[in-house]
């Protein structure tokens, strides 16, 4: 399996019909480094954008993903915080006739090395390939945080190396 494969999404469907989207990663780094990449404001910043507004369960901020071509400040909701272990956020409201966004972001430590698994449901009849596609993308950008690597390329330049692995 090369490296490409093991850093693609994967997408299932659910008995109830829904489409279950879900990335691992992993890193030698210790949880709570990665933890602080996913958390810490400038360290998310780098990676995917910002979050203004209280930073505790239940608290409702603007998430702005600066990195797309026209970033746009959304409200979202931090549902769980259980530091360095679980993050769950959604955005209130609809997101381009997906249903509401919930991301699980979960951590833990696997023979040594600490695994984020990425989660996202979507309705039944979303065509999930773009949205994997964005999500693949921003972990590489998080990768290059965590590891001090190099960031992926461009989107379009990635998208053109990533995208024919989701049958696009």
């Amino acid at each position: 399996m090369t490296d490409l494969e093991t850093r693609r999404g994967v997408v299932t469907t659910e008995p109830d019909g829904r489409q279950r989207l879900e990335f691992r990663r992993s890193w030698p780094d210790p949880i709570e480094d990665v933890w602080s990449a996913l958390t810490e404001p400038d360290r998310l910043a780098r990676w995917i954008g910002t979050f203004e507004g209280e930073r505790a369960p239940g608290a409702i901020g603007t998430f702005t993903m600066t990195h797309e071509e026209e970033p746009a400040g959304d409200a979202m909701q931090i549902v769980e915080c259980s530091p360095p272990h679980r993050l769950v956020v959604q955005w209130v409201e609809e997101q381009e006739g997906s249903g509401v966004w919930r991301i699980d972001l979960d951590l833990s430590v696997e023979e040594g090395r600490t695994v984020l698994r990425f989660v996202q449901f979507f309705p039944a009849e979303t065509t999930v390939t773009d949205y994997a596609g964005g999500w693949h993308w921003y972990l590489d950008k998080l990768d290059a945080v965590v590891t001090g690597g190099p960031a992926p390329a461009a989107w379009e330049q990635f998208w053109t190396e990533v995208g024919p692995g989701y049958a696009r």
